[in-house]
Parts: structure tokens; sequence; C-alpha cells
């Protein structure tokens, strides 16, 4: 019997290198850079707030008084008026950037798609102090009016409420890209299956599309999340500063048409330059910043975890 020989063809086949790439390895080091970067961040943040976690201990994050005059430093209004905001404009951006994805990615010709989104796109690059000027010529007023409107008899237009519907604009962009890029990851064969079985279109998008860009959805959410939770400047003009909101209950929604204060707009104004002559007061600022920078980070990478897993799935 005779054996058959392999075809010439194979013995000229290039050899996988064994040497690393030199790409793999850059790209290793700058993520270890990176990495390094944000626990030293981390640490620092730690390190100079120790004062104020020796003097309030956990009332830092349960206390609903910040006087610091007083040495009182309770950030729990702020995380409250954080929540609120980001909340809020979750609330109004999450439908509508969802909304707008489904359009464009199902239902637009692939060129009008590209034009929409791009445009679209365009508000991302569009700087925070814009938005918030905005926000101080016309959103403003327009809620003063509603609220007015409403029996509120607000003090002004500078509310949390004001400041979770300008960053709703904000984020679109976010939920809107993000989403589309989970929905045309979903493989085109399974759509002309399920249109070849008789679904309709509309079938098609929610028993199909839908459910199978659902991890990529949530990350394209919970990305603008982190984004809406450390923005600074836009809320910074147009929340209002108020210190110390603190609902008597949780559900009740006045203090939402109130001003209030979030944890960047109490970074990003001058109390900063006030407390770093003061050892304690400096310490209650940074554990603010490590609060955010943690709550951020937390969010973020959740978001970025669940748009990998979406991707390898599709």
């Amino acid at each position: 019997m005779s054996t058959i020989s392999p075809p010439a063809t194979l013995g000229l086949l290039p050899r996988r290198s064994a040497r690393p790439s030199v790409t793999r390895l850059a790209s290793f080091a700058f993520s270890l850079l990176t990495l390094a970067f944000l626990l030293l961040m981390l640490g620092l943040f730690l390190v100079q707030s120790l004062p104020v976690w020796r003097h309030s201990g956990t009332g830092f994050l349960t206390g609903t008084t910040w006087h610091y005059p007083s040495k009182l430093f309770g950030s729990l209004p702020m995380l409250y008026g954080t929540a609120v905001v980001a909340l809020i404009a979750l609330a109004l951006a999450a439908p509508i950037g969802i909304g707008a994805a489904i359009f464009t990615s199902e239902y637009l010709p692939r060129r009008l798609r590209l034009a929409v989104k791009l445009t679209i796109e365009l508000l991302a690059g569009i700087p925070s102090v814009v938005y918030g000027l905005l926000g101080i010529l016309f959103l403003r007023n327009y809620v003063s009016d509603a609220l007015t409107r409403m029996g509120l008899d607000p003090l002004s237009g500078d509310t949390l409420l004001t400041a979770g519907i300008l960053l709703a604009v904000m984020i679109l962009p976010t939920v809107m890209t993000l989403t589309d890029d989970a929905l045309r990851a979903v493989s085109a064969q399974q759509r002309v299956a399920a249109r070849g079985l008789g679904l309709t279109r509309t079938q098609v998008i929610c028993t199909i599309a839908l459910p199978q860009a659902r991890s990529g959805i949530l990350a394209a959410v919970l990305l603008a999340l982190g984004r809406a939770l450390g923005e600074t400047i836009a809320v910074f003009l147009v929340v209002g500063r108020q210190d110390n909101v603190w609902p008597q209950h949780l559900l009740s929604l006045r203090p939402i048409v109130k001003a209030g204060q979030t944890l960047t707009s109490k970074l990003g104004g001058a109390e900063v330059n006030i407390a770093y002559g003061d050892p304690l007061h400096w310490a209650a600022i940074v554990a603010l910043g490590l609060l955010l920078l943690v709550v951020v980070v937390a969010v973020t990478w959740i978001g970025a975890a669940l748009g990998r897993r979406s991707t390898i799935h599709a």
C-alpha cells in the first residue's frame, strides 16, 4: 500500500515567529502603566484623606451636614445630588438613545445611517462649558417657567432637575452610538433566518436583535452613567450649588426641583482653594474626590466588561 505524502506546499508555509510581537509588548506595557497610575491616584487620595476618616469615621458617608467652619463633614447630600442628577439623565437619555439606535441600525440604509450616527456623535465633541452656558441661557429659564406653571414656585431654574436634563443631552451620543454598535454586531444571518420563518421586522428586532445585544446595550447605559457621574463644569453652572439638601423622605420629589450639590460641583467650586490651608478640610475635599473616583471607575469598568462580553458573543 502506497502512502500519501503531504503536499509540497505545506513545507513552504512560513512558521510563526516565537518572539513576542513588539505591538503586543508595547500595548501590555502601556496597559500596566495606566493601571499603575490609577493605583497611584487611589493610594494618594486615600493617604491624603486619612485625617477626615479618623475625624468623622463612617459619619463622613452618612452625615447630612457639611459646614467646614464647625468641622462637620457629611457627604451624604452630595452623594444624593450626584445620584439624582445621574438617574434623571439616564431616565431621559436611555429611552431616546436606544430608540434612535434601533431606528438607525434596523431601518435606515447604510449611508444614511452613517450620516445620522455621525451627526449625533458630533454632540459628544461639544465642550462641556458650552453645554453649561446653553443651560444658563435657555434651559434653566424653561425649567423655572415649567415649575412655576405647576405651582411649585421655584427660587430659580438652578435645580437638580435642570442639571439632570442637561446631562441627558450630553450622554445621549454615548448611549445611541454604543447601542447602535451592539445591534449591528448581531449576525445578519439570524435576521435573515427569522424573516424566512415569517417574522416581521418588528418581531425580529424584539426577539432576535435586542436580546442578542442586551449586554452591549447595558454596557452603553453604564458607560453613559460613568460620564454623567464625572461631569463637572456643565453641572456646576446649573445645579445651584446649595449644600445640605437632604429629603425628609427618600421618595420625596421636592428636593429635585431645588438647588443642590453634587460631588463634582463641590470639587469644581472655590471651596477647594479655601480648604488647602486646613489639613482636615483638605482631607475632606480629597475624600470626596476618592469617592467620585471609585464610583466612576467601578461603573466604567463594569460597562467596558459588558461591552467586551457582547462583542465576544457576537
